[in-house]
């Protein structure tokens, strides 16, 4: 999105367009608009399904890397990210001085008559040349476009920060917020159910249930910010769970499902299904609505050889309509 057009068109104004590293905070209409990507500047995306994003990351020098970052058929749990907007570390003196010396040069290039209104140019980079041959770096603000609070909380931070080697500023990135947003990223398959008997099933006839190409049973997305740190977390498949979609009465459910279940197997134990007892012909929809769900723990870590930390097990749904008849027979006598 464009950030809003300036009421006039001085060279100060052009210069302190949101997110540009301006020379002064935005003003609350620029905090209202998204902010614009200066040049060069990377963007890391996470994934996006349906309406639903885990993490869309602007302003960002952050890279998202895993399985675990979805593509088709993946699903996440719209885990939020606490804070949605951070500074990061961005370029050292020397760096900025020549970025903001080229953003003007590009500027009156673009439009010669801001300089009769811009006033003094060499003052509106001063702030970046009194740092020139001190030892630290510039940070900026970065943000998650995907959470609704993300362009206001990035539109109140300082445009630029100085901050010495071996700082961090005041709502400056931690390993703690760049684990919670490789959480964000992550998604799991979305299960793809098997049934036997597949399209109909009888009273007292075993249904067995299994998981069809589940793939990797770990996925994992490791968010680094390159050169300074990384944090990985992990969602192992550990089970599945079966609601037969009605009452003991009426079904029973073997839960012995290990990580994807046990297709069927002649002669073999039934231990991953469910046994209905009645038919399903007095319900609503003459069908039993089975649900079958895949349980991930998360784990996350910073960096190598960080201590744990457990997350809330992501869980993918998946539903299916199971009709139940009984067996006709027939007694001659």
């Amino acid at each position: 999105m464009r950030s809003p057009a300036a009421p006039s068109r001085s060279l100060a104004a052009v210069l302190a367009l949101p997110l540009v590293l301006a020379l002064s905070p935005p003003t609350r209409a620029a905090a209202s608009a998204a902010p614009t990507p200066g040049p060069g500047r990377p963007t890391a995306e996470g994934f996006q399904e349906g309406r639903t994003a885990g993490v869309r990351l602007r302003n960002s020098s952050i890279v998202l890397s895993g399985n675990g970052l979805g593509g088709g058929g993946a699903r996440g749990d719209g885990y939020r990210i606490p804070r949605p907007c951070w500074y990061e570390p961005y370029k050292n003196a020397d760096e900025m001085v020549r970025e903001q010396d080229e953003s003007l040069r590009h500027a009156l290039r673009a439009d010669p008559d801001l300089v009769g209104s811009g006033g003094d140019t060499d003052g509106l980079i001063q702030k970046y040349r009194d740092k020139l041959g001190q030892e630290g770096r510039w940070w900026r603000p970065s943000y998650n476009e995907a959470d609704p609070n993300g362009v206001a909380c990035a539109g109140a931070l300082a445009p630029a920060v100085w901050v010495p080697n071996g700082q961090t500023p005041p709502a400056g990135i931690t390993p703690e917020d760049l684990l919670q947003i490789a959480r964000a990223a992550l998604t799991v398959p979305e299960p793809k159910l098997k049934l036997s008997p597949d399209a109909r099933s009888f009273v007292n006839l075993p249904t067995w249930v299994w998981l069809d190409g589940a793939g990797p049973v770990t996925r994992s997305v490791t968010a680094t910010l390159p050169g300074v740190m990384s944090a990985t977390v992990t969602a192992t498949l550990k089970n599945i769970e079966i609601d037969a979609g009605t009452t003991s009465d009426r079904a029973e459910v073997r839960q012995n499902c290990g990580a994807t279940g046990h297709p069927y197997a002649k002669g073999g134990d039934f231990t991953c299904g469910v046994r209905y007892l009645r038919a399903s012909i007095d319900l609503p929809r003459q069908v039993y609505t089975m649900t079958v769900t895949a349980v991930w723990p998360v784990t996350g870590a910073v960096g190598q050889g960080g201590a744990p930390i457990a997350y809330t097990p992501l869980r993918a749904t998946v539903t299916r309509d199971v009709p139940v008849g009984e067996v006709q027979s027939v007694v001659t006598g």
